[in-house]
């Protein structure tokens, strides 16, 4: 069973986290699954703008981290590389639909979209540090120039969730909108867009975003230090402590 439904409509490519009953908890597969569907993109002339949504109450709860606990190595990491990759060189305006919560992974590819509409309920969560790890997908970069480093510090270091009105009066969101107007909202954006010449979406995305190599550098440091961190004692305990619904011993943190 697939946990991304894709569907093309009116020059929309629309990608939905179909995993409601995990809270859209991302697994390898479902990464593989998103980075096709983006990477379909650059081959689609008629596509002119990408939606990420979910479905169910919640965004995404993060990845899998019954996955995470049995790492075996960098090569069970590639399709979640190959989907950070396939949104960063995306190069059509992606538009995401936010509700409920919005963890790790679903807080962190937010800050590669380029409009973000939520729902007042929306919970935001950068945990990293909780379960012994470390940013990833180059928020440590992208973040303190987005929000500046004070705040950025109190997401990535404290790992605390914040709320939609944090998130948009820090800029890491667009709009706020009443549950049920978001999807109406949402595609009155994405019908503007496609309105649009879609040379000129495409280009002016690129000027925007400006040479991306230090992105790209800054993603491939994150990564080799998360994955020197997921074998580590503090992170080996935390999630055995998530999986087991106990709370972490504190002296392996140390």
């Amino acid at each position: 069973m697939s946990f991304i439904e894709v569907l093309y409509e009116q020059h929309v490519l629309k990608i939905q986290l179909n995993r409601a009953d995990k809270k859209n908890a991302l697994s390898t597969q479902m990464y593989g699954q998103l980075a096709q569907a983006l990477e379909d993109v650059k081959e689609n002339p008629a596509v002119r703008a990408v939606l990420l949504s979910a479905a169910g109450s919640d965004f995404t709860a993060g990845n899998d981290l019954a996955d995470f606990a049995d790492f075996s190595g960098r090569d069970m990491l590639k399709d979640t590389e190959r989907f950070m990759h396939a949104l960063l060189e995306c190069p059509l305006p992606v538009v995401a639909q936010v509700q409920g919560m919005a963890v790790g992974i679903g807080t962190t590819l937010l800050l590669h979209c380029d409009l973000v509409y939520c729902s007042p309920d929306s919970r935001f969560a950068l945990p990293f540090i909780n379960l012994g790890l470390v940013p990833e997908y180059a928020s440590s970069y992208l973040l303190p120039k987005r929000v500046g480093y004070a705040k950025a510090a109190e997401w990535l270091m404290l790992g605390d969730a914040f709320g939609a009105e944090d998130a948009k009066r820090h800029g890491l969101v667009n709009q706020i909108v009443d549950t049920p107007l978001l999807a109406e909202e949402v595609n009155k954006v994405l019908a503007k867009l496609v309105a649009k010449p879609r040379q000129a979406l495409a280009l002016t995305k690129q000027l925007m975003r400006g040479d991306i190599d230090e992105t790209r550098r800054q993603m491939g440091k994150e990564l080799a230090c998360f994955i020197q961190q997921l074998d580590s004692p503090a992170a080996k305990e935390a999630f055995a402590a998530f999986l087991e619904k106990r709370k972490p011993d504190p002296a392996i943190f140390n």
